[in-house]
């Protein structure tokens, strides 16, 4: 497994910035994406910590809608954007941490396969000279 990491490292260091770019918006896409599919848990979560009218008595599909409405500024007859803007809000919030997650990993593992790539040229360019290698 450390080999196949090793390499991808390597690999991702040498790729041009707009295929690092790319596994940025990839990992937010993907993350929004999942967002939008956790959103009727996120709103039951937010029902039940007390966020909306009813404040953590309702279960089911009332507290997912619930909640997301309250997320989402309230109902539209209320004037808020309702379940579909609590939609929105629990996709762009997990989409958001997706970039910051992305974004924190590529730069990992950029500078990783930079010290392994310099380290690499440094073993193979360097000349051995006699008595830097002792067995014992």
């Amino acid at each position: 497994m450390a080999t196949w990491f090793v390499r991808a490292v390597e690999w991702y260091s040498e790729q041009p910035t707009y295929v690092k770019v790319g596994a940025v918006v990839g990992g937010a896409v993907v993350g929004a994406v999942a967002g939008l599919i956790a959103a009727p848990a996120i709103g039951a979560a937010a029902s039940a910590a007390g966020l909306g009218v009813a404040g953590g008595t309702l279960t089911g599909a009332a507290a997912s809608s619930a909640g997301l409405a309250a997320m989402g500024g309230g109902s539209l007859a209320a004037g808020g954007l309702g379940i579909a803007g609590g939609t929105a809000v629990a996709g762009a919030a997990v989409g958001a941490g997706s970039v910051g997650a992305a974004t924190v990993a590529t730069r990992k593992v950029h500078r990783a396969g930079k010290k392994s790539k310099a380290a690499y040229d440094r073993a193979r360019t360097e000349e051995v000279a006699d008595g830097d290698i002792k067995f014992d």
